[in-house]
């Protein structure tokens, strides 16, 4: 599977709830310019990261990634 579009989704997720950068940082407990890195996709996101900014979207993982593979109709490699 590709994620190379992770932090594209994670950007449109937040501007599409109404959340700005800081507020998304502050409630995943990461650092902005973290997040902002990742949003611009200057930077790869660790797992525990998507972890933290999953939960503040009030979502699992797994719940995250998968709403994040049906909007970029991501195909899943059956390798």
């Amino acid at each position: 599977m590709q994620y190379s579009e992770l932090g594209k989704f994670i950007k449109d997720k937040r501007i599409n709830a109404g959340i700005s950068l800081n507020k998304l940082a502050m409630d995943a407990e990461i650092d902005p310019a973290i997040l902002c890195r990742i949003e611009n996709l200057k930077q790869g996101i660790k797992l525990n990261i998507l972890e933290s900014i999953s939960f503040a979207f009030n979502m699992k993982v797994s719940e995250f990634l998968s709403e994040y593979e049906r909007q970029y109709d991501i195909e899943k490699d059956h390798k």
